[in-house]
């Protein structure tokens, strides 16, 4: 007769041998995560030294805080962070009401084949480097050759514009590219969130009597809100960081129109390109991370006390 202690030890036995093949599955992909994210994380005392390579990092000298007074002691601190919480400001709300639109839209399709090319279609230019993007804008808005200068302006009787030296455009230009180039993944993201609606809630609307923009309203939208508080979180966390190929290489590195691209790692990299600081560097890079940090804490703490069910954690 088997003893308790020795039929639980049994069961544990199973379980494991059950979840194994999960458990070897995952195992590359935590290997990646702490490569990735926790052992570079003792990196961090770099932001606290002045890094001297023949002493090493642990030998070189403590520094105390001063290499995070570089992104303060000029006056183009308060341009470089103004730009950054403006741009990821604005364009989280942008894609966020633009994904869903059209997830909801997409939803609407009902030809499978066509779902899925219209996935691939939305999914593609987020597999374009930045690099060619720079080039395809830059054929776009050349002052010679670009095929607004040369052909779209002189249809329409005005002048060419020196896109590279005029700031005022650069607004619209970025957030277009931005628009253009990372919508598809928010659609996709909404749009799995709507899949996985059940289909009885839509049922039961329309045997009330509700329009389908009655449905969206009541059914749609109440549950993709826990997907939307995800997303906002994850983009709150990341406001202090910028895309730095959609920043440095599409305006191809202009200085007419730094007061406009310029954001916190463009400005960090354009001054430790000429001190060759890894110090300041890494300071910039913990600054960013405890802004966000605090920022997704504080947003969730308020979103507990509206409503606790929706917190992400």
């Amino acid at each position: 007769m088997h003893t308790p202690v020795r039929t639980k030890a049994v069961k544990k036995r199973g379980n494991f041998l059950k979840y194994l093949p999960l458990t070897i599955m995952i195992i590359p992909g935590m290997l990646y995560f702490i490569i990735n994210n926790y052992i570079p994380m003792f990196g961090l005392v770099i932001a606290f030294k002045k890094v001297n390579l023949t002493k090493g990092i642990w030998g070189s000298d403590w520094t105390g805080f001063s290499n995070f007074k570089y992104l303060f002691a000029t006056s183009d601190a308060f341009t470089i962070t103004k730009n950054t919480i403006l741009y990821n400001g604005g364009w989280m709300i942008l894609n966020t009401a633009a994904g869903i639109f059209l997830a909801i839209l997409l939803n609407e399709v009902r030809q499978k084949l066509m779902i899925r090319f219209y996935q691939s279609i939305l999914l593609l230019p987020m597999l374009i480097s930045f690099v060619i993007v720079a080039y395809l804008g830059y054929a776009a808005l050349n002052m010679q050759t670009g095929f607004i200068n040369h052909s779209v302006l002189p249809m329409l009787g005005m002048d060419k514009i020196m896109f590279y030296f005029e700031e005022k455009y650069w607004p619209f230009i970025l957030t277009a590219v931005q628009f253009w180039k990372m919508l598809g993944f928010s659609i996709v993201i909404y749009f799995a969130a709507i899949l996985g609606i059940d289909e009885e809630y839509y049922e039961a609307a329309r045997l009330d009597g509700a329009s389908k923009w009655q449905q969206i309203l009541k059914v749609t939208l109440p549950h993709v809100v826990p997907m939307i508080i995800m997303m906002t979180l994850i983009n709150l966390g990341r406001i202090f960081y910028s895309d730095f190929g959609l920043f440095y290489q599409v305006p191809m590195n202009s200085g007419a129109i730094y007061d406009t691209t310029n954001v916190i790692d463009t400005y960090v990299f354009r001054g430790l390109l000429g001190l060759g600081d890894m110090g300041m560097s890494a300071a910039a890079g913990f600054y960013q991370s405890i802004v966000g940090f605090v920022l997704v804490i504080t947003a969730n703490f308020v979103i507990r006390k509206v409503s606790k069910d929706n917190a992400m954690f």
